[in-house]
């Protein structure tokens, strides 16, 4: 018989063929103003299964429910508070994530058996129209094997997975380039940053008027994470980075960050890859000495490098 024309990466034909898989359970790439998430719905058990096995990630780190807006986001909780209600019309769609108490529907396996989940709305022309075709919310961990780099352009993505496998939804490069701010807005206590992103801690205060903690990270090991990317090494390239080195190693490969924090944020990762492509001895990154690192938009750049950076686990 003639061959079937691929179905294309955009468009409404991607975003049928998309809502197709993930009604069967498959896992579907898709692009966020952060990076491109890997998607399964987010009640359906089965398929968050398939999503972690695809990735290779471990069973205790929580995923992020991403919604179409503020209503979808109340059918994932089992409270939605007057913050999260400011904070939803104040920055979403945009790189905030709320940790909240979750609703029945949501699987223990999407909140690492915790009684929290992380709803966001992304701010990306494709993954809102996923999710409204979908009228379902979806987990989105990076599109990406656990412990490598977060993937920004759909390449990044297909790099890992065959076609058969992963479907991507082509959205371009992804904007912003850096994982969403979290916050958690329980009623113990005030509202607290557990991961920093684009979205500052000065920027969440002001909207609420609020005093807005940073986390201690001193959560006990065998409690289950509150948030994604706390516990486990992230974002590592193959080769060893290193932070402002004194001395030069041959084979290194150098990375300059721009000194716009929102640039340098956005080409961070693709650069990483770029850099990690070419198998040099270590990854060298040097920022310039000029640089406010007091910045609230560096703190999530240093953030990202800073566990680019720690020491690793030893390769099985």
């Amino acid at each position: 018989g003639r061959m079937t024309a691929p179905t294309p990466a955009s468009g409404p034909e991607a975003i049928a063929e998309a809502v197709r898989r993930l009604r069967d359970g498959r896992p579907v790439a898709f692009p966020t103003e952060t990076v491109y998430g890997l998607g399964a719905i987010a009640t359906d058990e089965s398929a968050v299964a398939r999503v972690f096995q695809t990735k290779g990630r471990p069973a205790d780190n929580p995923l992020i429910v991403h919604v179409a807006d503020a209503d979808m986001a109340r059918s994932c909780v089992s409270d939605w508070p007057d913050h999260a209600q400011t904070l939803a019309e104040a920055f979403w769609p945009g790189p905030l994530s709320l940790v909240l108490p979750r609703a029945p529907t949501i699987p223990d396996i999407v909140t690492g058996g915790g009684d929290t989940v992380a709803v966001r709305c992304p701010k990306h022309p494709d993954a809102l129209a996923l999710l409204h075709a979908l009228g379902e919310p979806l987990v989105g961990p990076s599109a990406n094997p656990s412990g490598t780099v977060s993937p920004t352009t759909a390449a990044h993505v297909r790099s890992h997975w065959p076609e058969s496998e992963v479907f991507v939804i082509d959205g371009g490069p992804c904007p912003v380039g850096l994982e969403s701010t979290v916050l958690a807005l329980l009623t113990s206590g005030a509202p607290t940053v557990l991961r920093p992103g684009a979205i500052t801690t000065d920027q969440i205060a002001s909207v609420l008027g609020t005093e807005v903690r940073a986390a201690a990270g001193d959560e006990p090991a065998d409690a289950p994470a509150p948030s994604p990317g706390t516990r486990h090494p992230h974002y590592q390239p193959a080769a060893p980075v290193v932070i402002d080195p004194t001395d030069a190693l041959a084979g290194e490969a150098t990375l300059d960050l721009p000194a716009d924090p929102a640039a340098a944020a956005s080409m961070l990762y693709a650069a990483l890859r770029a850099a990690d492509a070419a198998s040099p001895t270590r990854i060298a990154v040097r920022l310039d000495p000029g640089r406010d690192r007091t910045d609230p938009r560096w703190v999530a750049v240093l953030d990202r490098l800073n566990r680019a950076a720690s020491p690793r686990p030893p390769r099985a």
